[in-house]
């Protein structure tokens, strides 16, 4: 398996230097304040970071949100858990 791992890597490797290589071209990038050339395919490159990194955070944000969500449930079931066997050991009274 490890080695299918590695074989996976090494032509993802070589399919970016590929594009790399067939991407040199400058472009210019225009901020506000200032503007930057930089070759394509490190643009490509530094855009989809940045979209990966965008994409890790909102996803954490949902999972933290979940987990705090599941806590809070855990703690309700309990609670109800306890009240229904405190319930359940109280003796009925019979009406006379």
């Amino acid at each position: 398996m490890r080695v299918v791992y590695y074989l996976f890597l090494i032509i993802v490797v070589l399919f970016g230097a590929a594009f790399a290589t067939l991407n040199m071209q400058t472009v210019t990038i225009n901020y506000y304040i200032n503007q930057t050339t930089m070759p394509l395919a490190l643009l490509l490159a530094l855009i989809f970071i940045m979209g990966c990194v965008v994409g890790l955070v909102i996803g954490f944000w949902f999972l933290l949100k979940s987990k705090l969500r599941y806590f809070r449930l855990r703690k309700r079931l309990s609670l109800v858990e306890k009240e229904l066997e405190n319930l359940r050991t109280i003796p009925l009274r019979e009406k006379t």
